[in-house]
């Protein structure tokens, strides 16, 4: 009996069967999933951010500045020819009217939705702080700013690749109006500028972007190396313009791509953080000796040569 109990144990028993998981695994895992469904994929990246952009639109506003008020009667009326946002216009009562002041009344009654209104003289001087306001003062509503994200799925919505320019501690609203302006002249999707320390959408931005403020977003970036980096995750090339640029504008090819230009102050350049995030630093090539330049001539020229790349 026990010989035959060691003839027993030395036979095979019974397997444990796989429950069916191998058959499975050998059964694929059915089509490809669109590329929007991929994890990682651009168009996955560029379907979410548009669908982050249409829930902050039902959402709630996006991020505005702050009002301001233009003031004197040249100011005034030089904003209305340009086009620039207004809410009210306060006239003084009583005021001696000239070629300004009825120039004023008729601009913003033919713009259309400009409220009109009459005041005193002592709740002007109150509204501008005792500035000579000389009767007339025009009310510029908070602007609204796009977020980052919407410039990059601006250009994946028109199905090309990104131009952006992001301003790094240029502090002059002509400066960034200017770059607005050259931004909507090449093709660009927008401008990001940085929440604090930087030059914001006000009525002198609007003045010297010449009406291109209207149909080019202008993004603020709480942290403007975090949304550099956040660019680069999404595959746009992130170049800085330097004195010291390891390459001259003319030879980089990155242009011809997706691309955010990084262009900081007349005096300081790019910040420490922000010239270590970009993927390539460039010069522009000046024989003339011309140490630098400001920030709307220099984003022009390298507009320029991405617009040119682009053909």
């Amino acid at each position: 009996m026990a010989a035959n109990n060691r003839r027993m144990s030395g036979k095979k028993g019974a397997q444990v069967g796989s429950g069916g998981k191998r058959r499975r695994g050998l059964e694929g895992k059915g089509p490809t999933p669109p590329a929007e469904a991929r994890k990682g994929h651009a168009k996955q990246r560029a379907a979410q951010a548009k669908s982050r952009r249409a829930q902050s639109r039902t959402k709630g506003p996006r991020a505005k500045g702050t009002s301001e008020l233009v003031v004197g009667r040249n100011s005034v009326v030089e904003a209305l020819r340009e086009g620039v946002p207004a809410s009210t216009l306060y006239v003084q009562q009583f005021v001696d009217s000239d070629e300004r002041v009825r120039e004023a009344l008729q601009l913003a009654a033919e713009r259309g939705g400009i409220n009109l209104m009459e005041a005193p003289r002592p709740e002007l001087d109150r509204m501008t702080n005792g500035l000579n306001h000389q009767g007339l003062v025009l009310q510029v509503p908070p602007y609204e700013y796009a977020h980052p994200e919407d410039l990059a799925a601006a250009a994946a919505d028109e199905g090309v690749d990104p131009l952006i320019v992001a301003l790094d501690g240029v502090t002059d609203p002509r400066n960034l109006g200017a770059v607005v302006r050259s931004v909507s002249a090449f093709g660009g999707h927008g401008v990001v500028v940085p929440e604090r320390r930087a030059a914001g959408m006000t009525a002198g931005a609007w003045k010297t972007s010449a009406g291109a403020a209207a149909r080019t977003p202008v993004a603020r970036a709480t942290n403007l190396t975090r949304t550099l980096e956040q660019y680069k995750k999404a595959g746009i090339v992130v170049v800085g313009l330097a004195a010291d640029g390891e390459a001259e504008l003319g030879d980089l090819e990155a242009l011809g791509g997706p691309v955010a230009i990084v262009v900081g102050s007349e005096g300081k350049g790019l910040g420490r953080l922000v010239g270590e995030t970009c993927d390539h630093l460039v010069r522009i090539p000046m024989p003339g000796g011309t140490e630098s330049l400001n920030a709307g001539v220099a984003a022009g020229i390298v507009l320029y040569e991405a617009a040119r790349r682009r053909r």
